[in-house]
């Protein structure tokens, strides 16, 4: 394959990339206009929630179905539903209708997140030109997170929201079209049998989890019987789904895979390096909001997404002169000594070594983990496992932060709870009927603090910096664990496939 052409490949790839990553930050920023127009203030946290729930209930299938039946094919097929649901989120009338046509959308971006780097590792069999594409990949991942709001702000000020979601047709469309005409597949003779039971299964099992976390303690206690009910559903399909899995002809998910102490170790670093990500990016900026006076929520993300950046870009032209094992085990050490650091948070910590913090958190935790586990668990698989082990990974990375975020938020409520039990007892306070003025929400007193006495903002500031820190020892616990994980993963650097193919060809391959 000449270089012009893999260029362009890449280009497309890239494009739609960038689709998928950018929807839900762009759209963030377009709320307000968004309830204006077609209302739904009580619904509106569902658009996001339904997008990732439709993104990572169905990666595994669109990660096995790319191996069995061609990359390309299912890639399109991502694309054009991502598109679909953009063009209806466009025309919505209602905040329901947005919901459905966003759950559109998030089928299609479950299959190009995958599907986008199961390619690069089929183009390049050589892991140091994999590793420095897949770091570009990681690298627009962060730059949507920081430039995803600035551009949905001024696109919906500027034009109306509903261009947020137009926007991404023209460049889906080069991305379609590019891919379509550029990128040839070796056609197979066979017709593998699709695990319809286990698809269903896979996605029983994620939705019933993901909803179970997203409502309890928010809409509903942990202990009612929705929530229970919902984490029982997940449970037993995840037990009928193994014993589905290890009976099926093409298994959505191999159980061989497991047996392969890279692709083990590296989905229980992922997972644990996704709690880590999330609960950090959840509440330091809490911290920089209600315990420190007049810090700027953006002075801490965007040193931490542009870390992320640079670490994920920087590991790419690295990775390849030292073993797998020890990189990863370095960045969860770092993470280890980064967690206690954020449990001893406090008032007198200068600002600067916050965003130090958040640097190191990026640099050398977040981000090289980011690229290596993805190229780690795509070189040590045979070829026609690709897709699978390549969604394998970002299902663990984005269950690990569902759950890391609802444990933390467990604990960081449990400990409010307590702070405000305390507080009626010194300040004697009352409730009041007003809820812009109950004494006894904390989050009201931060929000009217000049209505409140200054005794009792400050106890409540201490309060949430002390919550926030114990919530933090959850940081602690899983990245001991994933660098007990990360030393289970073999000592073996990143190799060229010793049965590799030309890479002139993107080959579809059958398991049997």
């Amino acid at each position: 394959m000449s270089k012009q052409k893999k260029g362009i490949i890449l280009i497309s790839i890239l494009l739609g990339f960038i689709l998928s990553s950018l929807d839900n930050t762009i759209i963030s920023a377009s709320m307000g206009n968004i309830i204006a127009d077609i209302g739904g203030l009580d619904k509106i946290t569902w658009m996001f929630t339904t997008y990732a729930l439709a993104g990572t209930s169905t990666m595994l299938i669109f990660g096995k179905l790319s191996d069995m039946f061609g990359r390309k094919t299912f890639y399109l097929i991502g694309i054009g539903l991502f598109l679909l649901g953009s063009a209806l989120c466009g025309t919505a009338g209602s905040i329901e209708q947005l919901i459905v046509y966003r759950v559109i959308q998030g089928i299609g971006s479950g299959a190009i997140f995958p599907i986008s780097l199961s390619l690069i590792y089929t183009l390049f069999n050589d892991p140091k030109d994999a590793a420095k594409m897949s770091g570009l990949f990681g690298a627009v991942l962060g730059l949507s997170s920081i430039g995803g709001p600035l551009l949905g702000a001024w696109v919906s000020e500027s034009l109306n929201w509903r261009w947020c979601f137009y926007i991404n047709l023209p460049i889906g469309i080069v991305s379609f079209v590019s891919l379509l005409c550029t990128l040839r597949e070796s056609r197979s003779e066979a017709k593998p049998k699709i695990d319809i039971l286990g698809a269903l299964l896979i996605v029983i099992m994620t939705v019933s989890a993901m909803f179970a976390l997203e409502l309890g303690g928010k809409d509903y206690a942990w202990s009612s019987w929705l929530i229970i009910g919902l984490f029982a559903i997940s449970a037993l399909a995840m037990i009928a789904f193994y014993f589905v899995e290890q009976r099926a002809s093409e298994p959505i998910v191999p159980l061989q895979l497991f047996k392969n102490r890279m692709v083990t170790g590296t989905n229980i670093v992922v997972f644990c390096q996704g709690a880590l990500l999330f609960s950090a990016m959840t509440y330091l900026p809490l911290y920089a909001m209600y315990v420190f006076d007049g810090f700027s929520v953006k002075l801490l993300l965007t040193p931490l997404m542009l870390s992320m950046i640079c670490g994920s870009v920087l590991i790419g032209y690295l990775q390849a002169h030292f073993r797998v094992r020890t990189v990863m085990f370095v960045n969860m050490v770092l993470g280890i000594g980064i967690s206690i650091l954020l449990m001893n948070l406090s008032l007198e910590v200068p600002h600067w070594q916050i965003i130090a913090l958040a640097v190191v958190l990026g640099l050398g935790v977040l981000g090289p983990l980011n690229n290596i586990t993805q190229n780690a668990v795509a070189y040590s698989v045979d070829k026609r496992y690709i897709g699978v082990s390549a969604s394998l990974v970002g299902f663990s990375r984005s269950i690990g932060g569902v759950m890391g975020v609802s444990v933390m938020a467990v604990i960081v409520n449990l400990q409010m709870k307590s702070s405000v039990t305390t507080a009626i007892g010194k300040f004697q306070l009352l409730p009041n009927p007003d809820p812009n003025r109950d004494p006894l929400n904390p989050e009201t007193v931060f929000r009217f603090k000049d209505y409140f006495e200054p005794q009792l903002v400050s106890f409540y500031k201490l309060a949430m910096g002390n919550a926030i820190n114990q919530g933090f020892a959850l940081a602690l616990c899983v990245t001991i664990i994933g660098a007990i994980a990360a030393l289970t993963v073999g000592a073996s650097k990143l190799h060229k496939r010793s049965d590799a193919a030309s890479a002139d060809t993107v080959t579809q391959s059958v398991s049997h």
